[in-house]
């Protein structure tokens, strides 16, 4: 009898210890919790944006975490500082959502909270995903593509600027923002870090430098005016992630992220999984 007595007992244990192994992964699954910083265009972009600023109130009825800021690039703030003042500003609300709780971190940005955003994780390394929709920004563009000239001109300005000891005058700048021309009033310095094609601010420089870990969706629409060139631009340049994904939707620059909306959070519950 206690034989029996002990044999049932190594077998209940053995299937209790079992049961545990099998329902740990859950356990541990059910512990994480996503945290999405958002990341607004530039002016005069804000995180007043109603078709990017739809999307906090659809990923907080997910469950998730999520900071939508206003970015030194915005309309009240255009140009802000270095580009290493937005980074940091960006560290600062990804340990906010860490100290509210979140274990896993995503960042989503539009347009030139794409570039920035990126800057963000090729430095950081410590983004689990991040969502590209619309991406705008491309010093490397404004410095080559005929129709830019005015901002070329700018950059050379203000290199000149730095290499003749004035980098700190605040100066007037043009910059283009889907088509249109409009003057950016900041120091030659803070301009270079945001507009010269070589910076952190260039998303052909900072897509290499995404740890591979990182998975990244890029949505584009038909009618952006990076439709025919993001692949080639920076998307084909993301270190191979088996998670990435390029996604083309219908519509324009402005309204990707409403037209995106439910395939981004089925996307971002898988890019965080296990």
């Amino acid at each position: 009898m206690q034989r029996r007595l002990f044999s049932i007992s190594s077998l209940v244990a053995t299937g209790c210890m079992a049961l545990a192994a099998a329902l740990a992964p859950l356990t541990a699954a059910a512990q994480e919790r996503i945290g999405v910083l958002m990341l607004h265009g530039k002016n005069p972009g804000s995180n007043m944006d109603p078709n990017f600023g739809l999307m906090k109130g659809n990923f907080e009825r997910q469950g998730w975490l999520v900071s939508f800021p206003d970015m030194p690039w915005s309309r009240g703030r255009y140009l802000d500082g270095h580009l290493d003042k937005a980074v940091a500003e960006i560290a600062s609300h990804i340990k906010g959502l860490r100290d509210q709780g979140a274990t896993k971190i995503v960042i989503a940005g539009h347009s030139m909270g794409v570039p920035t955003g990126m800057a963000y994780a090729a430095r950081a390394g410590d983004v689990d995903a991040m969502v590209a929709l619309a991406p705008g920004h491309i010093p490397l563009g404004y410095y080559t593509y005929p129709c830019c000239k005015v901002v070329h001109d700018s950059i050379n300005e203000a290199r000149a600027l730095v290499a003749a000891g004035k980098g700190d005058s605040r100066e007037r700048f043009s910059d283009i923002n889907q088509g249109r021309q409009q003057i950016v009033i900041t120091t030659a310095k803070d301009f270079l870090s945001y507009f010269d094609p070589t910076s952190d601010a260039e998303m052909s420089v900072t897509a290499p430098r995404i740890p591979a870990k990182t998975a990244v969706m890029t949505v584009v629409g038909e009618k952006d005016p990076l439709f025919k060139f993001v692949k080639g631009y920076y998307v084909d340049k993301l270190p191979a992630n088996p998670k990435n994904k390029y996604l083309e939707v219908s519509g324009g620059h402005l309204d990707t992220p409403r037209v995106a909306n439910d395939e981004v959070i089925a996307w971002i519950k898988t890019a965080v999984a296990p």
